[in-house]
């Protein structure tokens, strides 16, 4: 199981926010660049980054800064937020970004879903964002009809490989991972899942283990590694 830390990037700064709420941020670096460098040196094998004044504007903002973290580190990179356009997907699919994953977009727009599948294939990542089991959208500002396991298996007969899923009420709140909802969204879905929201401790890294199921891949951690709570090389020590 991969462990990717977080970078998220707000007005250049690398942060964390509770529940997605983009207000209440807290910066743990001002140099993006330098902390997925200090990442890699701990033994990061992926970093997860996040364009989240992209994902609230709906464009990309930060990509400039993204492709200098992609070029600075020689572990694969996966970027996210505000790509909802071909314009702009044809874009970063021209970077040395390795995956990129697409949210609101996939859920409002089954075309530009389509266009992705078939342009980028592989590198390709679908973000189900969810609350109380809906899919959310916008940045998580706004919450859809369709639940988080009915959206996941569409994606998989649309040709979609890979899967990034959140559970936005844990995100940020060092509260412990919904391992239900993961268990529940593996077991029911036969698709490569990368759990993110949560992660506060060794235990929830252990538990997210334990669950043996082959398709989760990978876990995404932010304030907890930023916090000190544990290491990467801890981390990689159950994860590995």
């Amino acid at each position: 199981m991969i462990l990717y830390p977080a970078i998220d990037i707000q007005g250049g700064k690398c942060v964390r926010l509770r529940r997605g709420v983009f207000t209440e941020a807290t910066v743990f670096s001002d140099d993006p660049v330098e902390r997925a460098g200090m990442w890699e040196d701990e033994g990061a094998q992926a970093l997860h980054v996040v364009d989240l004044d992209g994902a609230r504007e709906g464009r990309l903002v930060n990509l400039g800064l993204i492709e200098k973290i992609a070029s600075s580190v020689a572990i694969p990179v996966q970027y996210g937020g505000g790509i909802r356009c071909s314009p702009d997907l044809k874009k970063v699919a021209g970077t040395a970004i390795k995956r990129i994953v697409i949210g609101t977009a996939a859920v409002t727009d089954q075309a530009f879903l389509m266009e992705a599948v078939e342009l980028i294939g592989e590198r390709l990542v679908i973000s189900v964002d969810a609350e109380g089991g809906m899919v959310a959208t916008h940045g998580w500002q706004q919450r859809s009809m369709v639940s988080a396991v009915r959206f996941a298996s569409y994606l998989k007969s649309e040709g979609v490989a890979h899967l990034l899923y959140t559970d936005i009420d844990r995100d940020g709140m060092m509260a412990g991972m919904n391992l239900e909802a993961v268990k529940e969204l593996a077991e029911r879905v036969e698709i490569d899942i990368i759990a993110s929201g949560g992660i506060s401790s060794f235990n929830d890294l252990r538990r997210l283990k334990a669950l043996g199921l082959a398709n989760i891949s990978g876990v995404i951690v932010g304030r907890a590694l930023y916090e000190g709570s544990f290491t990467i090389a801890q981390a990689r020590e159950i994860l590995d």
